[in-house]
């Protein structure tokens, strides 16, 4: 389960070059830590969703969500609500193989964690896992027994859960 102290927010941003950078700067000048950040582009091309995840007590998480609406190309912030949204996270593991019993025993893995197989060579198997952290994490520790060779995670990304959305126009 994800530490009381992580928070989430979503923001709405012009998708236009150097948005990311302006945020995340903001970030920095306030000594603030990002654990993660995803972006993309919404519905609309000329709109990009951030969801920028930190590690913060209530007053810091509130300092940063006032800082970050008041920069000119955000759109609109909203905070997650904790245990009401879902999130995701992409990982690609590449696992070392160097016999096929460890070939069959990383597959049986795969295939318990609802991964894929992405890529395989003689002495290696590219895995893709989703889910929320936790599990990630979990597939993680079961490949170092393995040797775990590469990794690349997405960070994550989440919606607040239900009917809810962020109104864009209000």
């Amino acid at each position: 389960m994800m530490s009381e102290k992580i928070k989430i927010i979503s923001v709405i941003v012009e998708n236009k070059p150097g948005v990311l950078h302006l945020i995340a700067n903001l970030f920095r000048r306030r000594n603030f830590n990002i654990e993660s950040i995803t972006v993309g582009a919404t519905q609309d091309k000329d709109i990009a969703r951030m969801t920028i995840t930190v590690n913060a007590d209530e007053k810091t998480f509130e300092q940063v969500v006032k800082q970050v609406t008041k920069q000119i190309d955000v759109i609109k912030v909203e905070a997650l609500e904790q245990g009401n949204f879902v999130m995701r996270e992409l990982a690609l593991i590449k696992v070392e193989i160097t016999d096929s019993k460890k070939r069959s025993d990383v597959i049986n893995f795969v295939n318990v964690f609802r991964g894929k197989i992405v890529d395989i060579s003689p002495y290696s198997l590219t895995v893709e896992i989703t889910g929320e952290p936790n599990k990630i994490d979990a597939f993680l520790n079961l490949m170092k027994t393995f040797g775990v060779l590469e990794i690349a995670r997405t960070g994550i990304t989440a919606l607040s859960r239900g009917a809810k959305v962020i109104k864009i126009d209000e």
